[in-house]
This record gives C-alpha cells, sequence and structure tokens, in this order.
C-alpha cells in the first residue's frame, strides 16, 4: 500500500509481528518503535480489509489491537515505494472462547487459535505474499492450519485453504467461524469439554427409587419415636368449642355451688391454658368431681 511513512525505518523486518502494545517482537536493538507511526499504517491497512470484505466498520485497528490480546503479522517489500518500504498486508491471530458443534452435532467448548482478519493489497495478489505471511505465522505459533478456526472467511481465503492447505470440508457453525474435519479428529480429549444441554425452566428430579429406599432404611435405623413421623402441632379449632374446653365459649356452669350473692350467678372457674387432644374433656370431668 502507497504510503508517505517510511516503513522500512518503522518496520526493520520483511515480517513484523506486533502485540497490543504495538512493539515489534523482533526489533532491532537500540531501534525506536514510534507507535503514532505505526498505529497510522495499522488504521490504513484495516480501513483496506473493511473495504475489500464489503464490510461497515474495520474490525482491525490499532485501538482494536491495544485493547486484546492478539497478534498481528506485517509484512513488507522493502524495495518497492521509492526505497522507503511497501506494506503489503497482514493477518492477524487471536484466542476465542468458541461453542461449537462436531460432526455428530454435540456442542463443545473450546479456545483456538483464530484468524480474525487477513488481507494483501488487491494489486499483489497471486505474487506468493498471503502464502509467505500465512507460513510464517504457522511456524510462529507451532500450529497447523486444521486446528484453527477462522472468522467469517472470505470465498477467496477459502480457496487459499483449498489449495494450499487442502482444508476443503467444513463443519457448519451457528457462529460465523469456520472449522474443518480434522479440527474434530485431531484433538486431544483433553481439550475438550463437553455443554450439557440446556434444562427446561421449572424441570425437578424426582428421587430415584434407590435413593427412595435409602431414605426408607434411614427412617428404620433411627431410635423411637425419631423413627415415627412427627404429629402435626394441635390447633385448636376457632369455630367450634367444647362444652367444658377452656376457649371463648362459656364455661359448663354448676346451679348447686353458685353462691347466692352473686348478681350475675355463677360464671365458672378461670380459664385453664389448653391442654394436647382429648386430654381436655378428661381434664374438665376431674374438675368438676373435685367439688
Amino acid at each position: 500500500m502507497e504510503t508517505t511513512v517510511d516503513v522500512n525505518h518503522i518496520f526493520p523486518e520483511r515480517i513484523t509481528v506486533l502485540d497490543q502494545n504495538l512493539i515489534s517482537f523482533t526489533k532491532s536493538l537500540g531501534r525506536s518503535d514510534p507507535q503514532s507511526l505505526i498505529a497510522a499504517v495499522i488504521d490504513e491497512l484495516g480501513r483496506a480489509s473493511a473495504k475489500a470484505q464489503y464490510l461497515t466498520a474495520p474490525i482491525t485497528s490499532a485501538s482494536k489491537l491495544q485493547t486484546n490480546k492478539h497478534h498481528l503479522y506485517l509484512l513488507k517489500d522493502r524495495e518497492s515505494n521509492g526505497g522507503r518500504g511497501l506494506a503489503v498486508g497482514f493477518l492477524k491471530v487471536g484466542c476465542k472462547k468458541l461453542f461449537l458443534l462436531d460432526q455428530r452435532g454435540a456442542h463443545v467448548e473450546t479456545e483456538p487459535l483464530c484468524v480474525l482478519d487477513f488481507f494483501v493489497t488487491e494489486h499483489l495478489q497471486r505474487h506468493g505474499y498471503g502464502l509467505e505471511l500465512f507460513s510464517f505465522m504457522l511456524q510462529h505459533k507451532k500450529v497447523e492450519p486444521v486446528m484453527m478456526a477462522y472468522d467469517r472467511p472470505s470465498p477467496k481465503f477459502l480457496s487459499f485453504l483449498e489449495k494450499h492447505y487442502c482444508l476443503k470440508n467444513g463443519v457448519p457453525q451457528v457462529n460465523n467461524f469456520v472449522v474443518f474435519d480434522g479440527f474434530f479428529t485431531n484433538r486431544s480429549a483433553a481439550q475438550w469439554r463437553k455443554v450439557p444441554p440446556k434444562k427446561l425452566d421449572g424441570e425437578i428430579k424426582p428421587y430415584s427409587l434407590t435413593q427412595r429406599g435409602a431414605v426408607r432404611e434411614e427412617q428404620r435405623a433411627l431410635p423411637w419415636p425419631l423413627c415415627c413421623p412427627a404429629a402435626p402441632p394441635f390447633s385448636p379449632p376457632l369455630s367450634v368449642s367444647s362444652p367444658c374446653s377452656p376457649s371463648r365459649a362459656r364455661q359448663c356452669p354448676n346451679p348447686a355451688l353458685a353462691p347466692a350473692s352473686a348478681p350475675g350467678g355463677y360464671r365458672g372457674p378461670a380459664p385453664k391454658p389448653p391442654l394436647i387432644g382429648s386430654l381436655n374433656y378428661r381434664h374438665c370431668s376431674l374438675c368438676d368431681l373435685s367439688f
């Protein structure tokens, strides 16, 4: 890409690897990295990539690279642009946590290395620059192309992968990523985490027969009276009262014991605290007999 920036000065290597600090991994000793110039080149390449892919906004920029743990591989041509160098293209990769479907339709969770953006200046395509850039990345990351995931690859990129790496049988996914058959077969089981199916709201799992039998055995092993089910607490009815129960109803009158001077007649003894169950009736009868 033609630019007034001296690319050879800010990118000393043919392929420069940049991280989120916009610092080259392979910079020469004693050479400073002018980050503002580096950011300008990255932004220009990102806009050109978005235009080539018919995107409404760039997915690669210096600010996005600084906020993510991605790596950007930038390829230059030293002899072009009047000896100042030319930024030919770039490749951006990074790890992403993905939920994917394998060949059997099972959901798996993994975090592979992903190709997030790949661009070579249009008039320099089909000159081997893309293959050189991609091969350098594979060696730097020590990864096979079949073990990677590809974010929204263009038809040109898919043809590139099929031509140079024989990747042509993609496994359909519900997201924008593309993976190929060997992605699942060549990966160890330790790298996968099976995602259980989502349970329906309000679903209650009943006790199994084994669990019910264990509960019964525990109840039989308990000493009496712990093994017996506890009776509900006694609650005297509010609307029905026994003739002798100490409730809001009047007590049973005994005319023989009523004093003559009582102006209102005998009102009975003071109410006693309630007892449990049928003992209320027996207690009332014993009180009458004691007089």
